[in-house]
């Protein structure tokens, strides 16, 4: 079968495109004949060893795909043959990727695609769209009624974060650039301020804030946070000079949580499918702008994606 893989860690121009076995499934597993990759900033750390995971030579690329179930093991019984499929978890912690035609993958980490919902848009949305789901329901665990800023509202990221704070009940507040208003009207959200605007200067206080850009020091969004207020990291705040208020801090019972979707157990990434395949029916969370490559050119995907070449658009590369 034709797959892009590594066999060292290293730049992008490690990804070689070529020939490899059909993988061979265990009981537990399915084979799964792969139709769209996502590519993902995490695709690009695994590979370049910037994510410490356990990989094994040659490794496959990639960590989510959607496709058609081709074989089942012995032990599945929630498939059929020819089933729509997808999975996000896949290519780090001892798992193979799915950048190739064929790919095995666990059962439990294999979900089903809602009759109806187109397909490239749901593999562009899964990875960003599971990251808001465990980071606001099992991090942060949100309350319908409580009020969020989410700092960089019109990336990939906070927009679904925006999207699922509102189908979870809460007040919304974003950052983002002028331009990107439009888009915060359309996702009905309650307040919007243009990133240049410093933080300190809105007049709100928060019970929870994410900022996904790392562009807001931590001092600057701790001193945002009322009583009990979370802040959930993640990526690495902007180095800052000024001190934090520890006092407030843990006077005001705060917390601050870190998050990345990799360390998702399975049983969050289960949850976190019916919550995404149920709000999919719906027509919900499926508004990313994309572009297509095919799987040979996996090496150029990543290149454009590191080098922040591809204007804002979700990479999909197609078999």
């Amino acid at each position: 079968m034709k797959a892009a893989f590594i066999e060292h860690l290293g730049s992008y121009s490690e990804i070689k495109y070529g020939e490899l076995p059909v993988p061979v499934i265990n009981s537990n597993e399915v084979l799964v004949k792969v139709q769209k990759i996502a590519v993902n900033f995490v695709d690009t750390f695994v590979r370049s060893g910037g994510f410490k995971a356990n990989v094994i030579f040659p490794f496959v690329i990639g960590r989510d795909a959607v496709g058609t179930v081709s074989q089942i093991g012995s032990e599945v019984t929630s498939f059929n043959i020819g089933d729509v499929v997808w999975t996000n978890s896949m290519g780090y912690d001892g798992r193979v990727g799915v950048s190739s035609e064929y790919t095995a993958v666990p059962a439990k980490r294999l979900y089903k695609v809602p009759t109806g919902v187109d397909t490239t848009q749901l593999i562009a949305a899964v990875h960003s769209a599971a990251t808001a789901v465990i980071l606001l329901r099992d991090v942060l665990q949100v309350r319908s009624g409580q009020n969020i800023l989410i700092e960089g509202g019109a990336g990939h990221v906070g927009q679904k974060l925006t999207e699922v704070a509102k189908i979870l009940g809460l007040q919304t507040t974003t950052t983002s650039n002028q331009r990107n208003f439009n888009l915060m009207r359309e996702l009905q959200v309650d307040h919007y301020y243009d990133y240049h605007q410093p933080v300190a200067e809105i007049e709100d206080d928060f019970d929870n804030i994410v900022d996904t850009s790392g562009k807001i020091s931590l001092p600057i969004n701790l001193s945002k946070l009322n009583l009990h207020g979370k802040i959930g990291m993640i990526t690495a705040p902007k180095a800052s000079a000024q001190e934090i208020d520890f006092q407030k801090f843990y006077t005001s019972v705060q917390s601050i949580r870190g998050f990345v979707i990799s360390h998702a157990t399975e049983y969050q990434l289960a949850q976190t499918a019916e919550f995404l395949n149920r709000n999919f029916s719906k027509g919900k969370l499926l508004r990313d702008e994309v572009m297509t490559l095919p799987l040979s050119q996996a090496s150029e995907a990543q290149r454009m994606l590191e080098t922040h070449q591809t204007n804002g658009k979700k990479l999909i590369l197609t078999i």
